[in-house]
């Protein structure tokens, strides 16, 4: 069943971020927190870099999904207005995945292309003509 959560970036304070808003809405992360360290590039990172948030993921209210990340700053990551939020669209269908893509991704930027992500899943993300990130995961 396709589904949409909001996607936070953080500059380092993820892990902080989300247990304030674990202890503000009383409700648990789906999963563990997944670490910049687990990711297939980690050997580039720093000790500290490893240590970031690479995924995050809370249920809020009515069944919305918060999920989140930190940027890092030795992979060219920057957080700046236009991409400390994104809408991340879960989808049934790559079909789907790339026409919803293909829309929001006429006359934005940023645009990384729909491909099969290291975590089982095809997945893309672009900013679209107003300035808003949208991400899409689809199963692979």
């Amino acid at each position: 069943m396709a589904f949409v959560s909001t996607y936070l970036n953080f500059d380092g304070t993820t892990e902080a971020a989300f247990t304030f808003y674990a202890s503000v809405f009383g409700t648990e992360f789906t999963a563990p927190i997944v670490r910049m360290g687990e990711a297939p590039h980690a050997a580039t990172l720093s000790e500290v870099e490893q240590q970031l948030v690479m995924h995050v993921s809370l249920p809020i209210i009515g069944g919305h999904i918060l999920m989140g990340t930190d940027m890092v700053r030795s992979q060219g990551h920057e957080l700046r207005q236009g991409n400390n939020i994104s809408l991340s669209i879960d989808l049934d269908s790559r079909a789907e995945a790339d026409r919803l893509y293909q829309a929001l991704a006429e006359g934005g930027s940023e645009g990384t292309g729909m491909f099969d992500a290291p975590w089982n899943a095809y997945w893309g993300t672009t900013l679209d003509r107003f300035g808003i990130r949208w991400m899409f995961h689809a199963p692979n």
